[in-house]
């Protein structure tokens, strides 16, 4: 196969746990040519969706893992999927790219994942299409009600609707300190709609990642533990990355969950669990394919790529 990602600059990846990286090396592995490109290179010209794309040459050394040639203008429907791997912030570029991707598909693009379906599931309003599963939630711009939220469950995080990585997580506890701070720095002073949740005291044993691949489930979970007296797990805040078998729960969401987000298009879905509830269905750019394979031995990538070539 042909498989073009669209990704972030290579030079970013740090390989020794960039999912991404997992993906192309499994691919070249089984023969398979990788080719790369960013927002920046797509276009539509002439009616076609056409992009700047680079044919990657993976060299075995993860510290100087890659070359890549000169980018060419390639349509998309010319490559066999095209394997979206973009990290947000999912502002209107990223929409904007989902509307060119989705007029690529009309001439034949497979584009994985699917790119409305990516535009349709905000990987934090997503969680309100399956309500068994939730904490009690807010999601609102009202000052007032946003207050009133704290009011009645005390203990609160607040966070914005487009971030990645725990960024503008904040939690506020019983006493309410630094409430009105936090909710007009978060919501713009009501110009932005944001999210509330009631703490989930579960946390201090993980913000569980759980994979879904092809509808199917991983059979193991990377829970990210807070550190250091932090209320994030995120990796990216410094969380402890342990990963383990799904409990009963865990497997409950995800089995519910698996089939019906990938009949809406999603190929690679990331959940998000804290103490038996659901609080993010991530579709952008999943991750932890690395840490469940050091610690487990099981080959995340290997499963990812077994569902593009049944696809295919």
């Amino acid at each position: 196969m042909k498989i073009a990602f669209l990704a972030d600059s290579l030079d970013s990846f740090k390989t020794y746990k960039d999912t991404t990286y997992s993906m192309m090396i499994e691919a070249g592995q089984r023969g398979h040519s990788v080719h790369a490109f960013d927002l920046a290179d797509m276009a539509l010209d002439g009616g076609v969706v056409v992009a700047n794309i680079a044919p990657v040459t993976l060299t075995g050394d993860p510290d100087d893992w890659y070359r890549l040639e000169l980018r060419a203008p390639q349509q998309l429907d010319t490559y066999d999927v095209i394997v979206v791997r973009k990290d947000p912030p999912f502002d209107m570029e990223y929409v904007y790219a989902t509307y060119l991707l989705e007029l690529a598909q009309q001439t034949g693009a497979r584009i994985v994942n699917q790119p409305q379906a990516i535009r349709d599931h905000n990987e934090k309003l997503a969680i309100a299409r399956f309500p068994q599963f939730i904490a009690p939630t807010l999601v609102s711009r009202d000052m007032a009600r946003l207050r009133a939220f704290h009011t009645a469950h005390q203990d609160v995080i607040f966070k914005p609707l487009d971030g990645m990585g725990g960024t503008g997580v904040f939690r506020i506890g019983t006493d309410g300190q630094n409430l009105g701070t936090v909710l007009e720095m978060l919501s713009d002073n009501g110009r932005r709609t944001i999210m509330a949740q009631r703490f989930i005291p579960e946390i201090t044993q993980g913000d569980k990642r759980i994979l879904l691949i092809g509808g199917k489930v991983v059979p193991f979970a990377l829970a990210r533990i807070p550190q250091n007296g932090e209320v994030r797990g995120n990796l990216a805040a410094g969380g402890l990355g342990v990963a383990q078998a799904l409990s009963a729960r865990d497997l409950e969401i995800a089995e519910t969950l698996a089939p019906i987000l990938f009949q809406r298009g999603l190929l690679l879905v990331g959940l998000d669990v804290i103490g038996g509830y659901l609080t993010e269905v991530n579709v952008t750019s999943p991750t932890c394919f690395q840490e469940i394979r050091q610690q487990q031995g099981f080959n995340v990538a290997a499963m990812f790529v077994d569902a593009l070539e049944q696809a295919v």
